[in-house]
């Protein structure tokens, strides 16, 4: 179907690029919002910081790229997308990681993006004002906060799952 030459650059691509987005996606989820969170008011100076440097723009890259070459390293290994294949252990298997990923893509297109935004757009709004937060300001920068942990968490698991899912499925019956 693909050339091998072809084949190795989508599977290195697979590869690096969802590694970037599997370990930034745990890396935020376990150590940058948490601490973020325990900053307080600080911490939207750094979402600012962050969207400032286009860190959701870059996740978003890794997560298209990553499904992108997933699809086509699929379309290969399923002759076009075949039943039969894909009814097998490693086309379930893979099928499901896909899921997964596909998923994480879509929950941080609506959700963690969004928030992210949000998140920056008031740090910089308190940091503007010059001086301390009030009590809303800080009621909706801990709600977004929490918001943005959970959804994080859940992009981290799901893209943990989906890694895992990948790395056995050539040798599930």
């Amino acid at each position: 179907m693909i050339s091998n030459s072809v084949l190795m650059l989508l599977r290195l691509i697979h590869i690096v690029v969802g590694m970037f987005w599997v370990g930034g996606a745990v890396f935020i989820a376990w150590f940058l919002v948490p601490a973020i969170r325990g900053a307080g008011p600080a911490g939207g100076a750094v979402i600012g910081q962050l969207q400032e440097r286009k860190m959701s723009m870059y996740i978003m890259f890794f997560a298209i790229f990553t499904i992108l070459s997933g699809l086509g390293l699929y379309w290969n290994d399923s002759a076009g997308f075949g039943s039969a294949w894909r009814n097998s252990g490693p086309g379930r298997t893979f099928g499901l990681g896909a899921a997964f990923a596909i998923v994480t893509m879509i929950l941080g297109m609506t959700v963690n993006s969004p928030t992210a935004k949000k998140l920056g757009e008031l740090g910089a709004s308190m940091k503007a004002a010059g001086g301390p937060p009030n009590a809303e300001q800080q009621a909706e920068m801990l709600r977004l906060q929490m918001r943005l942990g959970k959804a994080g968490f859940a992009a981290a698991v799901l893209l943990t799952c989906a890694a895992a899912a990948m790395s056995v499925a050539r040798y599930v019956p």
